[in-house]
């Protein structure tokens, strides 16, 4: 945390991606409802950036409050900068969708209906379901010597009510708070015979804000505040003490609800007194206070576009492309044993990948399934297919990564259902978190003799690698790639991969994969300083390479050597980069982009020119330290020329072609969107990727 890279770089630039973002949800050419999404998808953004991020350096705060980053700036100090830009992009947040975004939604029709706009009827409506279906999962709290501030759950919505008089035991109550049950409902759809022509929606606050006092019998309400209190929800389990790290991890989870606050959100209209007393009780200091003008819970109106039948309001509907059929089980061993096959979602269908998976469990020929596991949600059809393959007979081995953020307790329960069908679960390597995407299968197969020879039987490898998680609902919404493939070098390095995983012993040297922790850095390099190399000799030397963050030191002094010696360099990063393009004598020849579209851009491409070879290797890797020593990864190599120059063109081309959803960092490391040039079409890299693979 003593480095300048990691904290000021990292932080600030999360927030600049999430002003990348937010710019989509101002875009008046974003349909209204998906402006409305952009800015939830913002709103929880910044959730996981206090609970990660923010609490972290807190926490490195209280434990080294003298400590410096490397340019002298105190840690506190730091943290102040990245504070005061976090309150400026909440403010702007909240005022375009105050200003903005809500009033044109409502003249489009759809409606937030506050408790002091009801009509009588609406307000008996309102009335009936508070009593019907909150009153009964609602506990009031009073705050007195017997009942002390409760200890809110992260995230949780809740209400701080001031009181008079007094209660059935004769005691004088003022305060008490409320906490709104995760059960509940936040925003209610109004029956359409109410809301008549426009399509009303209620808030969980306004229901409270109207009937409060019916909480309250006898007692007099004189204010009802919204607020909400994030939390460090970073999981501590010691690496030297477990014996048993499912065991462990299911011991810490129930305390994550309930750690450090790192953040207080309250409505505007929220009292200083009580402020301060919340301030006081969340051990916070002032400038952790974010005042907002609209629901403190604003990233649960994401479900909001989607209650809504309104198409002209939203993206076109996108349908992904089955790209490839089979028929039976064994064509797909049978076109594999041919040919590989590329899979670029989510213009592609996921659907291959799941009828890989069937076909492995039902077929009588498959002996052995492998399978890494990060993130699959907590409906699997994927996970499914293991549990169907393992109760058919077959080896099933699935690793599981425990440590998967956020996604802990699901990944306990799929391994408990997992193991109790028979499969085989590990999970991986304690203190290398397995980000590898990885799907082996072992067949056994029959060659036919010829003349006098017999018959010779045959254990055959099928593999698929990916960029992104096994998870058919983000295949949706994700940009990324997926290889099928039997090449044997590639099936033998991964069942190496996969020894390493399950077993122990030295690692294997492989042929044609890159390995984190082991082999990754040491390639990047080398193909970095190859294209240096080139470039000195008078040669051609392109570098491009796409990813989510880029902040590892060396591969960015690297890259600044390369640009030097005349290598053109082009980088796609969507969100953190500690690089600087385009600054004299260092990085002339290097441009940094940033695309924020409809769908999240996830795949990691690495591409060099190799006098003119092409070198093209596809991850779930970014260029940060955590991913290239600190975990277990893998980059496939894209051998077909046909398929390696769709990558080229589907992931790198069509997104530095981009004039509209591309934005370009300067010298300075601030960002201005692209936009296209006089006399120029608009060009949107996503819209015609759906066009061309359609």
């Amino acid at each position: 945390m003593t480095n300048n890279i990691p904290l000021l770089n990292r932080e600030l630039g999360v927030l600049e991606f999430n002003s990348r973002v937010l710019e989509q949800a101002e875009n008046l050419k974003t349909p209204l409802l998906e402006r409305l999404r952009f800015v939830c998808i913002v709103s929880s953004n910044m959730d996981e950036f206090f609970e990660i991020r923010m609490s972290g350096i807190k926490e490195h705060i209280k434990s080294n409050p003298k400590s410096k980053t490397d340019d002298g700036m105190s840690i506190s100090e730091a943290y102040d900068i990245v504070v005061e830009k976090a309150h400026a992009l909440v403010e702007r947040k909240y005022r375009l969708l105050k200003e903005d975004i809500l009033p044109k939604i409502a003249r489009q029709g759809v409606t937030f209906l506050s408790h002091d706009e009801w009509t009588v009827a609406q307000r008996n409506w309102a009335k009936e379901f508070f009593n019907t279906e909150l009153v009964p999962l609602l506990t009031p709290i009073a705050l007195d010597p017997a009942h002390p501030f409760p200890k809110v759950i992260n995230k949780s919505l809740n209400f701080f009510v001031t009181l008079e008089g007094e209660d059935a035991f004769g005691r004088s109550a003022e305060l008490a708070v409320v906490q709104a049950p995760r059960s509940l409902p936040r925003v209610v759809m109004m029956p359409k015979h109410l809301s008549g022509d426009t399509q009303g929606f209620v808030l969980l606050s306004s229901f409270m804000l109207a009937f409060v006092p019916e909480l309250f019998q006898g007692m007099k309400v004189t204010g009802c505040h919204q607020f909400r209190v994030t939390r460090n929800s970073d999981l501590f389990v010691s690496e030297d003490d477990i014996t048993d790290l499912r065991a462990a991890l299911q011991g810490e989870l129930p305390s994550r609800h309930l750690g450090d606050a790192v953040r207080l959100e309250i409505k505007s209209d929220m009292p200083q007194a009580l402020t301060f007393y919340l301030l006081e009780v969340e051990d916070l200091n002032p400038q952790d206070c974010y005042r907002v003008d609209g629901p403190v819970n604003l990233v649960r109106l994401v479900q909001v576009p989607d209650l809504i039948d309104r198409p002209d309001l939203k993206f076109p509907e996108h349908t992904p492309k089955k790209s490839v059929t089979f028929h039976a089980i064994s064509d797909i061993f049978e076109q594999l044993a041919k040919e590989d096959i590329l899979l670029h979602h989510p213009y592609q269908s996921f659907d291959p990948v799941l009828e890989m998976l069937r076909a492995a469990a039902k077929d009588p020929k498959v002996l052995a399934i492998k399978q890494t596991v990060y993130r699959t949600g907590d409906q699997s059809l994927v996970m499914d297919a293991l549990m169907e393959a393992a109760r058919n007979g077959k080896e099933v081995t699935v690793v599981v990564e425990l440590l998967a953020r956020f996604d802990e307790q699901t990944n306990i329960s799929w391994a408990a259902k997992l193991e109790a069908v028979g499969a085989h679960v590990v999970y991986g390597v304690v203190g290398h978190k397995c980000h590898a995407k990885m799907l082996l299968v072992v067949r056994k197969e029959v060659i036919p003799g010829t003349g006098r020879r017999k018959d010779k039987t045959v254990l055959k490898r099928y593999a698929h690698l990916g960029t992104g998680n096994y998870h058919p609902k983000t295949a949706k919404l994700y940009s990324d790639f997926g290889l099928m493939t039997s090449n044997p070098e590639i099936c033998e390095d991964m069942h190496h991969v996969f020894m390493q995983l399950t077993g122990t012993g030295h690692r294997t040297d492989l042929k044609k994969l890159w390995q984190s922790p082991f082999t990754m850095h040491k390639e990047l390099i080398a193909h970095i300083q190859a294209e240096a190399t080139a470039a000195k000799a008078g040669k051609k030397a392109n570098i491009i390479a796409k990813m989510n963050a880029l902040l590892e030191p060396t591969i960015i002094q690297e890259l600044y050597k390369a640009s030097q010696a005349g290598v053109k360099i082009e980088l796609i990063i969507r969100g953190v980069c500690a690089l600087k393009p385009g600054v004299p004598g260092l990085s002339d020849n290097i441009k940094v982009r940033s695309i924020i579209g409809r769908f999240l851009e996830h795949h990691r491409i690495y591409y060099f020119y190799a006098n003119g070879e092409e070198t093209l290797y596809l991850s779930s890797a970014d260029w940060m330290d955590r991913n290239l020593f600190r975990r277990v990864e893998v980059a496939f190599p894209v051998l077909d020329k046909k398929l390696k120059a769709r990558v080229i063109k589907e992931g790198l081309r069509m997104l530095l072609k981009d004039n509209s959803t591309a934005w370009q960092m300067n010298s300075e490391g601030a960002y201005a969107q692209v936009k296209p040039r006089a006399g120029t079409v608009p060009f949107i890299g996503q819209k015609e990727l759906v066009k061309l693979l359609a």
